[in-house]
């Protein structure tokens, strides 16, 4: 048998299907997970998640025994019990401990996270901005993202989301950086996993247009100057040209 430090309970998971008039093919329209529970023995720790269409609903904070929704309008309309995630997380707990002690357990293959940093908005200096970084291709869900700001960590502004379920059953999860874009500024992602031999630095530095020299900005103007020049000069040699040629047709006409 072979398990992980990590159990992952099976999620109630329903389907909305949409099948087009006339047609045997089914789509999915939209796809609900209700009640994705992972529990770690290392740690330990564990994570209850709602999700839809592969977006986060809400989390429950297990330390603070509190639901919390990813955008706090759905928090008016909708409400979950926090107990019942509790209760979830305990029997994955127990679950976990007799499966470890009865089975001659080895590791489940380790993958190797893939790490992007962009920013949220074209970056303009001096205007506020959110730098995120999408760690992919993670299992197990254990996982540390840390924010370098010249080399230094950082934590003020700093906001990551929970384990986002995929169909391979990996996980993503994404970390958020507010900040002041500042030609003196560059950041880095740190992100440390049991799938990477040492930490994985993920380097993002704002693109600052290279100026314009003097000399080049004097031989644009020429430039502009002498073609500027030339189009007045073939525009008078057309119309003289085109006056000289309507004389002549009036000279030549009937009496």
């Amino acid at each position: 048998m072979i398990l992980n430090r990590a159990l992952i309970l099976g999620a109630l998971t329903l389907i909305t299907l949409m099948s087009p008039c006339g047609s045997e093919d089914i789509v999915a329209d939209h796809v609900a997970s209700y009640g994705i529970n992972v529990y770690q023995s290392y740690g330990p720790s564990g994570q209850y998640t709602h999700e839809f269409d592969g977006d986060e609903e809400f989390y429950v904070n297990l330390e603070k025994q509190e639901t919390v929704w990813r955008l706090p309008e759905f928090g008016e309309f909708a409400s979950f019990d926090p107990q019942g995630a509790l209760r979830n997380i305990a029997i994955g707990k127990h679950n976990l401990d007799i499966v470890i002690k009865s089975s001659n357990s080895t590791a489940a293959p380790i993958k190797i996270p893939e790490v992007t940093v962009f920013p949220k908005s074209p970056v303009m200096l001096s205007h506020p901005n959110i730098l995120i970084c999408l760690v992919d291709n993670i299992f197990p869900p254990v996982i540390n993202i840390t924010w370098l700001n010249n080399g230094h960590s950082v934590t003020e502004g700093v906001f990551e989301t929970s384990f986002l379920s995929k169909n391979d059953h990996s996980f993503f999860k994404i970390s958020y950086l507010t900040f002041l874009p500042s030609a003196d500024n560059i950041y880095d992602c740190k992100v440390e996993h049991w799938g990477l031999d040492k930490p994985l630095l993920k380097h993002w530095e704002p693109e600052i247009p290279t100026p314009v020299s003097e000399l080049t900005e004097t031989v644009i103007c020429a430039l502009g100057l002498t073609m500027g020049l030339v189009g007045i000069v073939m525009g008078t040699v057309f119309i003289v040209q085109g006056l000289r040629s309507g004389g002549t047709s009036r000279s030549q006409g009937p009496l």
